[in-house]
């Protein structure tokens, strides 16, 4: 391991401004941390798990639950 690069990195970081330090962090750790909302909504459409709701009534009585019959 290069503990000198390292120890070169650890400095140049802790030589940023706290919004250069925030900005970083954010391109580390939050970037690809977690899938995007348009990258989860393609998984669904193109996955076919959620293809049975297709086939579901859209409008259900509050009172029983029941679905609401469509003329």
């Amino acid at each position: 391991m290069n503990t000198q690069l390292v120890e070169s990195v650890i400095q140049l970081i802790r030589s940023l401004s706290p919004e250069e330090q925030a900005i970083l962090e954010e391109k580390l750790f939050f970037d690809f941390a977690y899938p995007s909302t348009p990258d989860l909504v393609t998984l669904a459409l193109r996955g076919g798990s959620f293809e049975f709701l297709n086939d579901e009534l859209d409008l259900y009585r509050l009172d029983d639950g029941e679905p609401i019959p469509c003329p």
